[in-house]
């Protein structure tokens, strides 16, 4: 998460005092909101004939389904190039099981990457280091600076990384975390990187946006923007997309380093000038940012026209998650300081929902299957949204500036200072009754798989013993009653027969009696 320029920055000594700051900014930034709503702030706008041309995206294919041994790379900050921050995977939704816990005493600002069953990430205090995605062990550590805001990336077992301080791009070996070269800027750089075709690009404090050869770390070109660069950029069809300090949007050729355009922002918003803090997507023939004015905007990707803003409560240094469902309409959802996260239509900027967040949003969101995830910096807890209808159907209690990342098959949610790996509940109980099976004499996954058909068909074999044998339990009940109404009969025929003699016999009698004395 880049940081805006009215802000402290975040020494290693000074995170606490950060947070006051913050949480007194929001307090005086929802003060002050109402009036300057109606006094300074410009009007929103909506360009009809920039929203016509409007991209839509094909039906999206159904979501896909990831097996134990076969998992989801999320090698860079925003998952992909067009940092759409979107995993479209069945099956990975609450309830999660806790599986390991990862912590230490350094903030961690920015989520880690995923890529073939390892995590990599950097602390706020320049560790950066590697988690088996398994069980949660270290792997490596390195130290590669003094101060850190940003995630590596990931391109062919390497990685690629940026430094606040001192300012300076590295390439570190995957395997051990040696580092391979390492290059000076001039300036401080929190931009998370973007590998493509043997380039690392990422902006600079200098206010260029930078490309450099991974092979040795020369510069292939540098561009100037209109400001500082703290935003990641975005990728889409050989164009770079990154927003400045300046207020601009800016359009950047990757081959070259020409500029195809530059767009500025509406502001002032807030005490700000219209900073661009957030790391766009890029979709829909869009590219949609969040701004320091409190306003959240849609770029045409062809010449820069804005096509839409929409106003929020506060700064918006989220960057959006941009997707479409099988149920849900390509949306932008983005979160702000004001406490609240929106759902807006990509086309337009109108919005399908909103709700709170239970606190300040300062970090990006982030999608998996239906649920899109949201830390909220104020009580530090991350929450889940459906993103159909907005109903809350996650809470956990650690959560501060960016919330999870996935490999389609858990999620790994970022808390202040700690890694947290989760996993659905059905897949651990299946798992755990996997492991049960494999120690049962399983040696091989085609023995595990027979040894699970065998126990499968014991299973059904049982389930008809005990229908037979409810049926015969059942059948032997209906014999039963019906031997014991026949012998109630008959008792009832002896009976009245007995009762019929009797009488019989006592007429008799009687007769006999009146007969003696005649």
């Amino acid at each position: 998460m880049s940081r805006p320029s009215h802000e402290p920055y975040l020494h290693r000594r000074s995170h606490r005092r950060l947070a006051i700051v913050l949480l007194a900014l929001g307090a005086v930034v929802g003060a002050g909101i109402v009036g300057y709503h109606l006094l300074k702030r410009p009007a929103d706008v909506h360009n009809q004939q920039a929203i016509e041309r409007f991209d839509p995206p094909p039906k999206p294919p159904p979501p896909k389904k990831v097996t134990k041994r076969q998992t989801v790379n999320w090698p860079i900050f925003g998952l992909d190039p067009a940092r759409t921050r979107y995993l479209p995977v069945e099956g990975v939704r609450p309830p999660f099981k806790l599986i390991w816990h990862y912590s230490e005493r350094p903030l961690l600002e920015f989520p880690p990457i995923y890529v073939h069953g390892r995590l990599y990430a950097i602390n706020n205090n320049g560790l950066a280091f590697s988690l088996d995605a398994n069980t949660g062990k270290v792997l490596w550590e390195r130290t590669v600076g003094r101060l850190n805001a940003s995630s590596p990336a990931y391109s062919k077992h390497r990685l690629y990384i940026v430094n606040l301080v001192p300012g300076h791009v590295l390439k570190l070996d995957a395997d051990t975390g040696k580092v391979l070269w390492k290059r000076s800027l001039p300036g401080r750089a929190e931009s998370s990187p973007l590998v493509l075709d043997n380039t690392i690009y990422f902006g600079c404090e200098d206010g260029r946006l930078y490309a450099l050869s991974t092979r040795n770390g020369n510069v292939r070109w540098s561009t100037q923007l209109g400001g500082p660069v703290k935003s990641a950029p975005a990728y889409r069809h050989g164009i770079l997309y990154v927003g400045d300090y300046g207020g601009y949007m800016n359009a950047v050729n990757a081959k070259t380093g020409k500029l195809k355009w530059q767009s500025g922002s509406l502001g002032p918003g807030f005490g700000g000038s219209g900073e661009f803090y957030s790391t766009p997507a890029v979709a829909y023939g869009r590219v949609y940012a969040g701004n320091n004015d409190g306003r959240v905007y849609s770029y045409d990707i062809s010449d820069g026209t804005l096509a839409w803003s929409f106003s929020t409560g506060g700064y918006v240094y989220s960057g959006p998650t941009v997707a479409s469902t099988h149920n849900t309409p390509p949306t932008v959802y983005i979160g702000s300081f004001d406490g609240h996260i929106y759902a807006l239509k990509a086309k337009n900027g109108e919005p399908r929902w909103e709700r709170s967040a239970g606190g300040q949003v300062v970090g990006s969101l982030s999608a998996v299957g239906n649920i899109v995830y949201v830390a909220e910096f104020t009580n530090g807890s991350t929450n889940g949204y459906s993103m159909r209808t907005g109903k809350k159907v996650f809470h956990y209690k650690t959560g501060t500036y960016t919330p999870v990342i996935s490999d389609g098959r858990r999620i790994y949610l970022t808390g202040y200072s700690s890694i947290n790996a989760l996993e659905p509940v059905r897949l651990w109980r299946r798992a755990k009754a996997a492991a049960r099976a494999a120690r049962g004499g399983a040696a091989t996954p085609g023995a595990a798989a027979t040894q699970g058909a065998a126990a499968r068909q014991a299973r059904r074999h049982g389930r008809q013993a005990q229908r037979s044998a409810r049926h015969r339990g059942r059948a032997a009940a209906r014999q039963h009653q019906r031997h014991a109404r026949g012998a109630a009969r008959q008792h009832r025929r002896h009976a009245r027969g007995s009762a019929r003699h009797q009488r019989r016999a006592a007429r008799q009698h009687h007769r006999a009696a009146r007969h003696q004395q005649r």
